[in-house]
């Protein structure tokens, strides 16, 4: 479901009323852990982490005009997720959060290549969630992205 939001602040008013609170803490994470580089902003309907062209100017492959996606999050019909390109393209990394997720959720893990869903928002492993986002500084980011996706 792409939203029409302006902000990130807009976006998450625009959410029904049980999903905003869970939205606002998992914004709330991701501002107070992702490393310093990356960029909040509304993309794909979703809000975004980019790695801004002030600091990777080619942008992304699929459209240059577009600062590197890192991370997003966006309320779906039926669940919450959070799209992690590190997870996709380092192995090493998606090994250690698929050991690491029993530890922090009672729930089995729904996740596909890159998208975590969280079905129930109370049950957001919040705290491995913030240790995930420490994992990566957009430097580290460009170098796997130019060596696995760049054409």
């Amino acid at each position: 479901m792409q939203s029409e939001a302006v902000t990130p602040q807009d976006y998450i008013q625009s959410l029904p009323e049980e999903r905003q609170a869970a939205m606002q803490q998992l914004r709330q994470v991701i501002q107070e852990n992702l490393p310093e580089g990356f960029k909040e902003c509304m993309a794909y309907g979703m809000l975004g982490y980019v790695v801004p062209h002030e600091t990777y100017p080619p942008g992304y492959h699929c459209n240059p005009k577009t600062p590197l996606p890192f991370l997003s999050i966006a309320s779906q019909k039926n669940f919450i997720a959070l799209y992690h390109m590190g997870l996709y393209a380092d192995k090493e990394l998606y090994e250690w959060f698929v050991a690491e997720y029993p530890n922090h959720s009672k729930y089995k893990l729904d996740m596909g290549k890159s998208c975590i869903r969280f079905k129930k928002p109370e049950a957001i492993p919040y705290e491995l969630i913030a240790e995930l986002l420490t994992k990566m500084i957009p430097q580290q980011w460009i170098e796997l992205y130019e060596a696995n996706y760049k054409r």
